[in-house]
Formats: structure tokens, C-alpha cells, sequence
């Protein structure tokens, strides 16, 4: 299942735009065409696309029939889209409503939304994947070499290497080491960095072409693949010097449906990723024998970690933080999932990138993160348990309470047992001898109650206890026994003074 709002974010602003935001969460199964002249809109589930629409009239005809027929949502070209009685319709009947950049064919949309909703439909299964996206970009690859007469490879916009042609090796070692490595080399990011092609990458639509460089680089001729303004890729052929007008030309236009092959692989990743996160989701927030969910997990045992993140960023910046983040330190397969407001991550007890050593160094590193490691988890039954105990250890280690940045369950068992039993106390109905003194203080402005705290905090150690409080033993002493004197105490009974340190907590973390 994938809702509307979901799959307008998995393709991007490359083509679409949200005008109306309508029913977000409203399934979509499938995109239905619409025509002007046949009364049908489609099915609920349907995202219907309004074609050979002459005006807002027509437009907002469309919107009309698309609510009464519960469709999922409606997509016009821009201008439509942006008409404002347009989209008062859509607002009227809650209906969401996309506008589609004009560049783009309806029949390259269909292709591409189908794609989508057939990965969401069956997120595991490799026909339904991205296989066929991979195979068709492979395909295009050679055909774009066909067009050069010279090896090619195609990448996205972090220099990874999505497909190449055949004949790669009459090629220079650099472009060897890129296909073997599925990535461009370190050393020769640097060199084009430095040359300034990066930058001229996300800015230009031209071809261009780079000269030779150190190590045997022979010249490229480069070509950025964009949509909407968006760079999302290029297309690199290794060539003995400039080429023909003609040629750049055909490959700019091979660049344009390359774009969509890789919006299309870029939509189903993030289907597959929302899948993912939604399946870890189910399995953190409760365990069900009788319906289990297929979740990859590393090897157990697993413990469940409650991260934070700098000030400033939302739910969704911060799972995306926290993958970037991972994945650039050897995580390679980042077990995480965003529930109830807190990310959070499944980690293994062993060594190695997705441990919770690893995890910690990694916190530690990073000034403004937390992270709050629960028990350990023998099963997927222990899942939710091992939650809760780091939601709980991360708001303590947020507010000081317990020690951070990060800290395990089995370090700060002492802090959560007082944590839980001054909770669960009802500071309104407070009773005994504290709430003498705490009257006592509030009208005649003492402070015996933080006399008694410091008193029960260093048993034993009466100048330990004045030093806190910044008083002379004796003087310590006196307020003790006028402390005494007000309110009835029998501090030789142990279950006494545990009793009047959990209600002073109490009052402490109220204030």
C-alpha cells in the first residue's frame, strides 16, 4: 500500500507538485486516464490523470466527478492545476490535487507512477523491483555508447555507477576501477572536483567535455541528466577529443528519458525504504506470534536504540540524518524506523558498523546526538520491551538525569528504577513529615528541605552534606534538629529515609 501524499514524495518536485494536499493518507492502486468525453473517473484507490482538459471549466468538472467517485487523488498540468477556482474545488471536496510539469508526456507519467505503485504493491519481489529499471538502464547505456561510437557509463549524482555499455575495456584503468568498484575512485572525485565539473554538473544542462588528466585519464564527454531543474545524474563517454554537434545533441535527448528511468529508480528506493521502515515499525511497537512481519534483521541478540538529534530538525530530517550518517560510516543496511516521535535504530551486541560500540563511538563523535540503548532483545518478542527502556533512558539522558551521550540500559538501571517510583507518585496528595517541612518552608521562607535532602544524600557524612550546602557542621547540625523539632522523623528506619528521598525527588523533578 502506498498513499497519495507517499508516492507524489517518492517520484520528487521534478514533476509534481502538491497544489491541494487534500486526503494524504488515501490509497492509491492504480492511475485511471481520464477523458473529457466519457463519463467514468475512475475507482477509489484510482490516482486519476486529467488529459485534453480545454479549461478550468473542464478542470473543475473533473475534480468534482473524481470526489464523487472517491478517487485518490487527480493530476493536471500546471497551468490547470494552479487555476484558482481550480483548486478551490479540490479544497472544497478534500480532493488532493497534483500539478505535472509541462515537459513531461502523460505516457512517460503512467510508466513511471505504475512502476511505483507496482514496487509498493509487492516491495520484496524482484520483478516488481528495481531489476527491470537496472536492465532498462544497462540498455541505454549501449545505446547511448551506440550513439558516441565510445564506451559509456551511467551515474547518479554521488558519482555511483548505476550501468554501463559494452566495451569497457578499451577504456583507461581509471574507468575500470569505476566499474569494478560500482563507484568512481576517490582520487578522481578530488581531480573533477577540483576541475570545477561537479559544480558545472548541478548547475549546467549542457554537454560539456573534460579533458585528459593525471594516471592515463583519457578525455569524457559528460552529459547531465536533469528534470525539472533537478540534477540527477550524468551520462559519462570515454572519447579521444571533442565530438560532433549532431551527436551531443542525440545523447542530450537520450539524457531526457534517462531522467525518468531514474526518477523511477529513485521512486522505488524510496518506496522500498517506506516499506522497510514501516515493517520495523509494526515489530517495535508490539510483537504478534500470530501475525509475524518480515523484518531483516542482523544476528541477535539486537537491542533497540533511542536516538536524538541535534535542535532544529524534524522527525523526518532526523531518520534521514541518522541513515546519511550511518551509511557513510560503513552502515550498510541501516535498521531504523521513526515511531511515536523518536528514531530509532536496531542494533546488534557484536563488533562492526550497526553495533551498538560502533554506535556509540559514533555518538560520541558527533556533538548534539544522544542515543539510549535498551536491553537486549533475544527475540522479536523482546522488541517493544527493549523500546520502551531506551524512549525512557533517552528523555533522562536528555534532561540530565542520567549521563550521556550515550549510555545502555545496564549503566543507568539505578536512575530508571527511581525514575519509575517517583512517577508513579501523586505529589497533590503528599503526606508524612515532607509535607510539614514543605509547608513550613513555603511560610517562613527556610529551605529544611533541602537541608533533609543533602542530610540523606551523604549518610553519614555531616561535613560531606555541608559542603553542599555551602553551611558549617554545626550549623547543619542545629537545622537537623530544629528539622526534628517541626515535623515527627525516625531517620534510623532505612525504608524511611527511602520513602522521603523518593518523595523529594518527586517534588524536585515538579519544579
Amino acid at each position: 500500500m502506498i498513499s497519495s501524499s507517499d508516492l507524489i514524495v517518492a517520484v520528487g518536485p521534478a514533476l509534481f507538485e502538491v497544489v491541494v494536499p487534500g486526503k494524504g493518507d488515501s490509497e492509491v492502486r492504480d492511475v485511471f486516464l481520464a477523458d473529457p468525453q466519457e463519463p467514468a473517473t475512475g475507482q477509489p484507490g484510482d490516482l486519476v490523470l486529467g488529459l485534453g482538459l480545454r479549461d478550468a471549466e473542464d478542470a473543475v468538472e473533473l475534480v468534482e466527478r473524481c470526489a464523487a467517485g472517491s478517487a485518490s487523488g487527480v493530476v493536471l498540468r500546471t497551468p490547470l492545476a494552479h487555476e484558482p477556482s481550480v483548486a478551490a474545488a479540490a479544497e472544497r471536496e478534500v480532493m488532493t490535487l497534483v500539478a505535472l510539469q509541462p515537459s513531461v508526456t502523460w505516457a512517460h507519467v503512467v510508466w513511471l507512477l505504475r512502476g511505483v505503485l507496482d514496487r509498493a504493491a509487492a516491495p520484496d519481489s524482484p520483478v516488481a523491483g528495481d531489476a527491470g529499471v537496472h536492465q532498462e538502464l544497462f540498455a541505454l547505456a549501449d545505446a547511448a555508447a551506440a550513439i558516441v561510437d565510445a564506451p559509456v557509463t551511467i551515474e547518479d549524482n554521488q558519482s555511483r555507477v548505476l550501468a554501463y555499455s559494452s566495451g569497457q575495456d578499451f577504456t583507461d584503468p581509471t574507468r575500470v576501477s569505476t566499474i569494478v568498484g560500482r563507484r568512481v575512485p576517490a582520487e578522481v572525485i578530488a581531480h573533477f572536483r577540483a576541475r570545477g565539473i561537479f559544480r558545472r554538473l548541478a548547475r549546467s544542462s549542457e554537454p560539456f567535455l573534460v579533458p585528459d588528466g593525471p594516471n592515463g585519464i583519457r578525455p569524457r564527454l559528460v552529459v547531465p541528466v536533469r528534470a525539472g531543474g533537478e540534477w540527477l545524474g550524468s551520462i559519462w563517454a570515454v572519447v579521444d577529443g571533442p565530438v560532433s554537434e549532431a551527436v551531443t545533441t542525440e545523447l542530450s535527448n537520450a539524457a531526457s528519458v534517462l531522467a525518468l528511468h531514474l526518477l523511477r529508480l529513485r521512486a522505488q528506493a524510496d518506496v522500498a525504504r517506506r516499506s522497510a521502515i514501516d515493517r520495523l515499525r509494526t515489530v517495535l511497537r508490539q510483537f504478534s506470534p500470530d501475525n509475524p512481519v518480515d523484518v531483516r534483521l542482523p544476528r541477535q541478540p539486537w537491542r533497540v536504540v533511542a536516538l536524538g538529534s541535534p535542535d532544529g530538525y524534524d522527525v523526518p530530517q532526523q531518520l534521514d540524518l541518522w541513515e546519511s550518517t550511518g551509511r557513510r560510516h560503513g552502515w550498510s543496511e541501516p535498521q531504523l524506523a521513526d515511531l511515536d516521535g523518536t528514531v530509532l535504530a536496531v542494533v546488534t551486541d557484536a563488533d562492526g558498523p550497526g553495533s551498538w560500540n560502533w554506535l556509540q563511538k559514533l555518538v560520541v563523535e558527533s556533538p548534539g546526538t544522544y542515543a539510549a540503548a535498551g536491553g537486549p532483545a533475544r527475540g522479536p518478542a523482546d522488541l517493544p520491551s527493549s523500546r520502551a527502556e531506551a524512549v525512557e533512558l533517552l528523555g533522562l539522558v536528555r534532561r540530565g538525569v542520567a549521563p550521556g551521550p550515550a549510555l545502555r540500559v545496564e549503566q543507568a538501571w539505578h536512575v530508571l528504577t527511581v525514575h519509575r517510583a517517583v512517577t508513579s507518585l501523586d505529589t497533590t496528595k503528599m503526606d508524612g513529615p515532607l509535607a510539614t517541612l514543605l509547608r513550613h518552608d513555603i511560610e517562613h521562607d527556610t529551605g529544611y528541605v533541602e537541608t533533609l535532602q543533602a542530610w540523606l544524600n551523604f549518610p553519614g557524612q555531616p561535613q560531606r552534606a555541608a559542603r553542599e550546602l555551602h553551611l558549617h557542621t554545626n550549623t547543619l547540625r542545629h537545622r537537623m534538629k530544629r528539622i526534628g523539632e517541626i515535623a515527627e522523623l525516625d531517620l534510623s528506619d532505612p525504608r524511611e529515609r527511602l520513602a522521603l528521598q523518593l518523595q523529594i525527588a518527586a517534588v524536585r523533578t515538579e519544579h
